[in-house]
């Protein structure tokens, strides 16, 4: 029998730390207990959200509906050779924890994604990427369950049609399937190195690291995270609050003349990855606070909550950034947070 509590704060299941409320309120353990919660009224008859880590996320009111706090966990090997090895990972394990596993086990992949909030399950939703890597890159497949016939569903990587940022289960398959499980394809030799991003290269040589380890990749990641991202138990947030926005070839052109110094990074299909942290500071948030939120001082990507700001405050600061952006730079940016 699932415990079903009413009227549950929400405050300390959201990295904002936004004090909503949710009508009802269940945590599961197991997917045979996701799978009787489908059989029941309260779930067929109310609003459901599936909540993980609570980190991209924004509550603007409270839940009225079902919140299911997922916290299945499991870490196993699936298959392994002399070169890779193929692990399960339960979606309610702390990504971070598994990068951790992963790495101690001499296991390449994910190093670069090391101290991304959030839990395994909703990693491939939003393909998380950091430091050159996207978890898209490692993915072998998603097990997950069919929300309306509790039949579990397995999913090979091409199905997933992932992009940036995106996955088909923000899209197609939204609210239709409940990731259980996702396994991963990493190396035990001949590991991936990807030094490319600036930061990382110049933490290294800080480090005097001359032949990066996986260990020392992800040691230097986490340095420059928590140098550069307020910790959610000390500051609310949500970590990069904006995608980074892709603009045609010509648009970048066109602002190159204004603005010369703006960065941006050739991607696919003759268009141009422009920073969103660069573009807000730019249009001078970086730093700025309005009461209780704000922008962060040392990531503009960054929306923080210092202490007693509401989801709405929140939402109306994002929408003036968004403005000024589109203003001076004809860039429309979009919030990477799920916004309830």
């Amino acid at each position: 029998m699932i415990k079903i509590d009413e009227h549950v704060r929400l405050k300390h299941y959201n990295t904002f730390g936004i004090d909503a409320t949710a009508r009802y309120f269940c945590q599961i353990t197991n997917e045979d207990q996701f799978k009787s919660l489908l059989q029941t009224d309260l779930y067929r008859n109310e609003k459901v959200l599936i909540l993980g880590g609570g980190s991209n996320i924004l509550f603007t009111r409270d839940f009225d509906g079902l919140v299911i706090k997922t916290d299945i966990k499991g870490i196993h090997i699936v298959h392994e050779s002399d070169g890779i090895v193929n692990i399960k990972a339960m979606s309610g394990e702390m990504w971070h924890e598994l990068v951790i596993h992963c790495v101690n086990h001499q296991w390449g992949g994910i190093q670069n994604l090391s101290l991304i909030p959030g839990t395994v399950g909703a990693a491939p939703i939003q393909n998380i990427g950091a430091y050159g890597v996207e978890v898209k890159e490692v993915v072998k497949e998603i097990t997950g369950i069919d929300r309306l016939t509790g039949d579990e569903k397995t999913f090979q990587n091409k199905e997933c049609e992932f992009g940036y940022r995106e996955s088909i289960f923000k899209h197609k398959l939204k609210d239709l399937f409940f990731v259980s499980s996702v396994t991963l394809t990493l190396t035990k030799k001949n590991h991936p190195i990807n030094t490319n991003y600036g930061a990382i290269k110049d933490t290294l040589k800080e480090m005097n690291i001359t032949e990066p380890t996986l260990k020392s990749i992800s040691d230097a990641v986490i340095h420059i995270r928590k140098s550069k991202l307020p910790d959610p138990i000390h500051v609310g947030n949500a970590g990069s609050f904006f995608k980074n926005p892709t603009i045609s070839y010509l648009h970048y052109q066109s602002l190159l003349k204004i603005f010369s110094n703006i960065p941006g990074y050739h991607s696919v299909n003759q268009e141009v990855k422009v920073p969103a942290g660069w573009l807000i500071e730019q249009c001078g948030w970086k730093g700025k606070r309005l009461n209780d939120i704000g922008v962060h001082a040392q990531q503009a990507l960054v929306i923080v909550n210092y202490g007693n700001g509401n989801g709405n405050e929140i939402l109306e600061l994002a929408m003036k950034i968004i403005s000024s952006v589109k203003e001076k730079f004809n860039i429309v940016l979009t919030p990477e947070v799920n916004i309830i």
